[in-house]
């Protein structure tokens, strides 16, 4: 995998001088499964418009979970592994699992297992997504295209997921903010 990833969080000291309150790796990285996603979870906000202050740290979560909170945003960068064969023999139930590891079974839309991949799902959020390395494909419900490093994906509450089939690691960016459907959506 790639080299880690290493976070500064800056504040303020008693006299209002902006100052690094902490600097060095993400406190939660985890992955999901031997060959699953690593998540470098770096930051969550609780409301907005967000409480700027002194030397707050980041809100407490239990475990990782894929939305932002409610009113919040989370940021995080993912190191996905090219796909294999083994892709080939998910089913609705085993992606539905997959999902409920960070929180959100309820969001996998594989539900009969003839999905344009079996990792589908859908979130009622505003996504940026930023390939910082390599290339990864954004598959849709009726399209896909390849993203590479430099490129950015606005992803607007679609049903998607990703592909990675280019045989070596993507480093994506993530910035998630909660939304709410239009009707009828």
């Amino acid at each position: 995998m790639s080299a880690g990833v290493r976070r500064i969080v800056t504040g303020h000291d008693d006299e209002g001088k902006a100052i690094v309150i902490s600097d060095g790796p993400p406190e939660r990285v985890q992955s999901l499964g031997p060959k699953g996603p690593i998540f470098y979870e770096l930051w969550n906000t609780r409301q907005a418009p967000v409480l700027i202050d002194r030397r707050g740290g980041e809100p407490a979560e239990t475990g990782l979970i894929l939305a932002p909170p409610e009113r919040g945003t989370r940021i995080r960068i993912l190191d996905i592994a090219p796909e294999d064969d083994a892709l080939e023999t998910i089913d609705a139930e085993e992606s539905r699992r997959h999902f409920e590891l960070v929180g959100a079974g309820e969001a996998s839309t594989n539900q009969g297992g003839d999905a344009p991949h079996p990792f589908m799902h859908r979130t009622e959020t505003i996504d940026y997504g930023i390939v910082l390395e390599g290339e990864i494909t954004l598959i849709l419900d009726r399209a896909e295209t390849l993203v590479r490093a430099g490129d950015v994906v606005i992803q607007k509450g679609t049903n998607h997921a990703w592909a990675n089939r280019s045989g070596r690691n993507c480093r994506i960016a993530f910035i998630l903010i909660d939304g709410c459907y239009e009707a009828g959506l």
